[in-house]
């Protein structure tokens, strides 16, 4: 990631319900230029294959016990 990309973070912990339809929205919007920060409370294993699907790397960080960052980029 570039020194000047723009980060926007999404704390999936904060959505009541399924998440998926406010990440999808998120992937959409992302520029080339920007990375998404998913914030969440377990290891999303069943996004990276829709992820790797949509043309997105992705590198995953466990922070803590219960936080869990993924980041997400465009290739």
């Amino acid at each position: 990631m570039s020194a000047d990309a723009t980060v926007i973070e999404l704390d999936v912990r904060t959505i009541d319900g399924e998440p998926f339809p406010e990440i999808a929205s998120a992937l959409e919007a992302l520029d080339r230029e920007e990375t998404l920060r998913l914030v969440g409370a377990f290891e999303p294993v069943p996004l990276y294959d829709v992820l790797e699907a949509r043309g997105f790397t992705y590198e995953t960080e466990r922070v803590d016990t219960d936080t869990w960052h993924v980041t997400i980029r465009r290739e």
